[in-house]
């Protein structure tokens, strides 16, 4: 088993930045993709960002241009860098790791963290 541990939420205002980080620990081969999934209150889980381990991205269309996602597969960590942060921001983070190489969908990741809060006010 896998298990993710996610820190650096946290509350901000409009415009500024904040660093999610993820701890990965465990059977950790042959994992693969990691990524970060949020969910708002009364919508969806949605994909932000993954990173296959091979170094391939793919970002959610509201994020993309303000959020970078990166590995560190010494440290086995996946770390979201993420800027000009907006209310719409305002969300549960999970941290999220698969087998396959990447993927947008929730359902072929097998691994989740517990999430950590990030809010953003105006």
């Amino acid at each position: 088993q896998v298990q993710l541990a996610e820190s650096g939420g946290g509350s901000v205002r409009t415009g500024e930045s904040l660093t999610l980080s993820c701890s990965a620990s465990g059977r950790l081969s042959p994992l693969n993709a990691m990524g970060w999934h949020r969910q708002a209150p009364g919508k969806a889980r949605e994909l932000v960002a993954s990173i296959s381990s091979g170094g391939p991205t793919i970002y959610g269309d509201s994020v993309k241009g303000r959020f970078t996602i990166s590995r560190d597969d010494a440290n086995n960590a996946v770390y979201l860098q993420m800027s000009s942060l907006e209310p719409e921001d305002t969300a549960d983070y999970y941290c999220a790791a698969t087998n396959l190489f990447i993927s947008t969908f929730r359902r072929d990741y097998e691994y989740w963290g517990q999430g950590t809060q990030v809010t953003v006010s105006s």
